[in-house]
């Protein structure tokens, strides 16, 4: 019977199920949209729960995969052309990806007992989606092979190494969950470092007073100093009349006086100078520490509103009306008291956009509407304030009925409700309690929503307005405060120079020894509570002349941007502070990689490193096949035995593979599709090709086809596996130049490793350099 999965390899498993729920969640609601390709829509998903498949058979964990093998067979088939997917069908798929989301937010350690609590769910999704292919294809309808392979017995005890199991044991006895890799501050806190933060301001607007006064007794000393000049002339003119010892005496006297008042004129200069410096210091400090403390509350709009689309689709499918949501400026940074106050009243908006904004099919034909209507939000920074737009084209606001709804609920006299005008009828739609819906439902009709929206507006400072027109829409607005960002900085050297990254972009920094450098997919790579971080040289990406370093560990800056992490590697962390942020002057025009610069406390110059950009150079660094090795003392290259190139588009699988190959004393290098294994191939040299068959972009076939055809390569013994056990699968890899064809089920035995070592045992290492 398998035993356990490793529990940091369930943890990786959760976390793909996550990644690939997005994409099935992102490519369901594009299948529905007419203006997505049905094709590509379909590719995704396919793809997607093709690898959910293969990642929950290195788990063990049959139920799911039965239910993503039937969830891939709906996508085939219906890529086929003999599988139309009806609203229920969607339906139906939509609620099996909420399904496997949950099991994506699930505890590792947790996963197995969670799976028994939904048995009955999973049964019954299961029966639908058999149901389902039954009627186009009973053979798809079929259950999957069975035989899933056992991950933790995949690696035999005695051949595990020390490390693995040691970390295994740690791991099952700490039971930890995915790193949280977000700071978490109470409101309460932030609130009283902005209080501080004012307050500082107020007192640095006191320090050029101070420096006022002393310029004015600068001003006096200088007419002190006219004063003495003088004295000495007047006396200079009556020296003549009196004794030599007399002139000598008065000469040394007047010497005295005037080096005196020199020193005290040249100290006072100096000490005035230096005031004036930190006034100007400490004033650009508290303004930049003001506003700075403000952005640490800052979000992309994104991280709001990650359910709407799913919302609006479902409210619409519920009221049978056809609904098209668009979301602009995803990227917009909204503060995040704000973004998680905009929660509750963009929800209402929207709901009443669906429910009484867009018509259903047949009203919006009879007005020569197309059938779909169009939902809008959007978030944009202008003038110096956040606005965010909910706007419709539906039937638009009655006035008519407006004014009669608040003439009826006693809000004001006849005579005034003729008199009001559009806006002041429109302002009644956010008094408490007022509603125009005929009859209160499940969506609309108790007056709260608008009324919600309004007083948070105002909460913040901002304010909310509606404009609309008569059967082409409305708009609701929001005018809200904008804020900036963070002050905190780490200090690095590069070069030989100072160099300050936002703290809030750096993830984590660590001390690595070069002896836990290793190589994958042609670069360099360290391992990482469970992740492999790939390292890059700063002086390279920066463009600027290392200096030398003696061995030791390398200091290293760990950024995760837009999905990718990295590890820069500088010469040293030289700490953190608190920054005056200046911007570069204009004329400079932008600078890659630098986002402004500030005076550190001992007053030199430092460039403040722009992250984003920094992580786009290295993305185009690595685009273009450059190759930025870590040029330091000891580090490791694979030069040490058999080098094994391991291909697959799921990292569960890949992790699996690694683990049992690493425990074997192989050198591992990884691509996460055929693509990314081509061109590690013909980066450096390799002693065997462990390929899968089905992957995006370059298949297994078509990557061994060209390995055979390369004169350099087609000597390099080539494994593929997958999950295919037909035999015309076998002769389709063996016949592209495969010299062993396998099914993944072979990691619950030794044929997997045995085969390994035969094809090995024929070669010797390549060189390498």
């Amino acid at each position: 019977m398998p035993s356990t999965p490793d529990p940091s390899l369930m943890a990786t498993f959760c976390q793909e199920v996550e990644q690939q729920v997005a994409v099935l969640n992102a490519s369901l609601l594009a299948l529905e949209s007419p203006s997505t390709p049905m094709a590509e829509s379909l590719e995704s998903l396919m793809r997607a729960a093709h690898s959910l498949k293969g990642a929950a058979r290195m788990v063990n964990l049959s139920a799911v995969v039965a239910l993503t093998h039937h969830l891939e067979s709906c996508f085939v088939a219906s890529q086929r052309g003999s599988l139309t997917l009806t609203p229920p069908d969607l339906d139906l798929l939509f609620e099996v990806v909420d399904c496997l989301a949950a099991l994506g937010r699930t505890p590792p350690l947790e996963v197995e007992s969670w799976l028994e609590g939904q048995g009955s769910t999973l049964d019954r999704l299961h029966h639908h989606l058999q149901t389902l292919l039954a009627s186009v294809d009973p053979e798809a309808a079929m259950e999957p092979p069975s035989g899933l392979p056992a991950v933790a017995s995949a690696v035999p005890t005695g051949l595990m190494s020390q490390g693995v199991q040691s970390q295994a044991l740690t791991t099952a006895d700490a039971a930890p969950l995915p790193p949280d890799r977000v700071v978490r501050v109470s409101a309460e806190n932030l609130h009283r470092i902005m209080s501080l933060a004012g307050e500082s301001l107020v007192d640095a607007n006191g320090l050029q007073p101070f420096a006022d006064s002393l310029g004015a007794v600068k001003g006096a000393h200088q007419e002190l100093a006219k004063l003495l000049e003088h004295l000495e002339q007047e006396l200079n003119q009556g020296l003549d009349s009196l004794p030599q010892p007399s002139v000598s005496h008065l000469k040394t006297l007047i010497q005295a006086a005037r080096h005196q008042e020199r020193h005290c004129y040249d100290l006072l200069d100096d000490r005035l100078g230096e005031l004036e410096l930190y006034v100007r210091r400490s004033l650009n400090l508290s303004d930049r520490l003001y506003r700075e403390v403000i952005h640490a509350h800052m979000r992309p709009f994104s991280d709001g509103i990650e359910g709407f689309p799913r919302m609006v689709r479902d409210l619409s499918r519920q009221m049978e009306k056809q609904v098209q949501f668009d979301i602009v400026g995803k990227a917009t940074l909204v503060d995040r008291d704000i973004l998680n106050k905009l929660e509750a009243p963009l929800t209402h908006i929207l709901r009443n956009a669906v429910d009484h904004g867009i018509e259903t099919v047949a009203d919006r034909l009879a007005q020569g509407k197309p059938p779909q209507g169009t939902v809008r939000l959007e978030a944009l920074h202008r003038g110096g304030m956040l606005v965010i737009s909910i706007s419709d084209d539906g039937r638009g606001i009655d006035l008519d009925a407006l004014r009669q709804g608040v003439l009826n609920q006693g809000r004001v006299s006849p005579d005034m409700a003729h008199r009001l005008t559009e806006t002041e009828l429109l302002d009644f739609l956010f008094l408490p309690g007022f509603s125009t819906a005929p009859q209160v439902t499940e969506l609309s009709g108790r007056g709260v929503g608008l009324d919600v929206a309004k007083t948070m507006a105002q909460a913040v400072g901002g304010r909310l307005q509606v404009t609309s027109q008569r059967n082409q829409g409305t708009r609701f607005s929001f005018q809200l405060p904008l804020t900036l960002s963070v002050v905190r900085a780490l200090l690095v050297q590069i070069g030989g120079e100072p160099y300050a990254f936002p703290l809030a972009r750096v993830d984590q920094i660590v001390h690595v020894n070069p002896g836990d450098v290793y190589w994958a997919e042609g670069r360099q790579f360290f391992s990482k509570d469970h992740q492999n971080i790939g390292l890059i040289p700063a002086h390279g990406i920066l463009d600027v002349k290392p200096q030398p370093q003696s061995a030791g560990t390398m200091a290293v800056v760990v950024m995760r941007e837009r999905g990718h992490t990295y590890g820069l590697v500088v010469e040293q962390f030289l700490g953190e502070e608190d920054l005056v942020v200046r911007p570069l002057d204009t004329r400079l025009g932008p600078i890659r990689d630098i986002s402004a610069a500030a005076i550190l406390r001992d007053g030199s110059p430092v460039l403040i490193v722009d992250v984003g950009d920094l992580v786009h150079s290295i993305d185009q660094y690595l685009r273009k096949g450059h190759w930025l090795s870590v040029d330091w003392e000891a580090h490791p290259s694979p030069q040490q035995g058999y080098c094994i190139l391991l291909v697959d588009d799921s990292p569960t699988v890949r992790e699996t593979q690694r683990r049992i190959l690493v425990g074997q004393g192989y050198s591992v290098n990884q691509a996460a599709n055929g693509l990314e294994a081509w061109e590690s191939l013909l980066q450096q040299p390799y002693d065997l090709l462990i390929t899968d068959v089905d992957m995006p972009g370059l298949t297994g076939v078509e990557l061994v086809r060209q390995v055979r055809s390369h004169p350099r390569l087609q000597q390099v013994p080539v494994i593929m596996v997958s999950y295919r056990d037909r035999p015309e699968d076998q002769t389709q890899g063996l016949e592209a130049g495969a010299n062993v064809y396998l099914t993944k089920s072979s990691f619950q035995d030794e044929s997997f490793i045995q085969t390994v070592r035969r094809l090995l045992s024929q070669t010797t290492p390549a060189p390498r350099v």
